[in-house]
């Protein structure tokens, strides 16, 4: 199956049926959406959705977080995946939106990469989210369905270049949706250790189906039972 073919099914499926996808992440404003995504590196959106309505009652605007500390912070961060130095970068991001950004989240990933914390893949789900631009932030969940699902080649190894194939391939219009199509069939169909693809609606044209799924080999229950080498008792 040709590329644009798998990106056609692709587009045609998500569009039908999941046409207004959103982040799991709870936020009601930039601010606190940047929190937010800064917080859910290596960690779920679950756990940082229990953590952020105690730290935001604190530190409600960027001003609030500039006037903290690190050890301000760590106590609402405690239970995040490396709350050390996410309790830094919050406090380092604080000042600088005061201080450099008059207290608004920038629009551009180059700006906002200047901030600490922020990484690439924040940066687009930022631009993306916030702002509706066509960015596309790989995460593992990305990485791993779009190279299942033969969007990408097996020579995309770094999360720019599946970034760079994604935006290449995928309508522009719907570059932000795919960002979240892809991280919910990740999440809870195509999984890490023992993907769904018996509930995947997708396996039609599905490269790991294909490739490997369809072709293992299935062995006869009696077959199992008559091996001498069988545990089974």
């Amino acid at each position: 199956m040709r590329k644009a073919e798998r990106y056609r099914h692709f587009t045609d499926y998500f569009t039908t049926h999941f046409p207004e996808p959103e982040t799991e992440l709870s936020f009601a404003n930039p601010y606190e959406l940047l929190v937010a995504v800064v917080l859910s590196a290596q960690c779920t959106d679950k756990r940082v959705n229990l953590v952020t309505p105690a730290l935001l009652a604190q530190f409600p605007t960027p001003a609030h977080l500039a006037a903290a500390t690190p050890d301000d912070i760590f106590p609402f961060i405690r239970s995040i995946s490396y709350p050390n130095n996410k309790a830094k970068h919050l406090a380092g991001l604080g000042r600088m939106l005061a201080q450099e950004f008059e207290g608004e989240v920038p629009a551009t990933i180059e700006e906002l990469q200047r901030l600490p914390g922020v990484g690439r893949k924040t940066a687009n789900v930022i631009v993306s989210v916030v702002y509706n631009q066509p960015a596309m932030a790989v995460d593992t969940h990305v990485f791993r369905v779009s190279h299942r699902l033969g969007l990408v080649p097996k020579t995309a190894t770094t999360p720019l270049a599946v970034e760079k194939e994604l935006v290449r391939h995928i309508p522009e219009s719907l570059i932000p949706k795919a960002h979240h199509w892809l991280i919910l069939h990740g999440r809870y169909v195509c999984v890490a250790r023992q993907p769904k693809c018996a509930q995947c609606p997708l396996t039609g044209w599905c490269k790991y189906y294909d490739e490997v799924v369809s072709k293992q080999e299935v062995v006869p229950i009696k077959s199992v039972l008559k091996s001498p080498k069988s545990n089974i008792e």
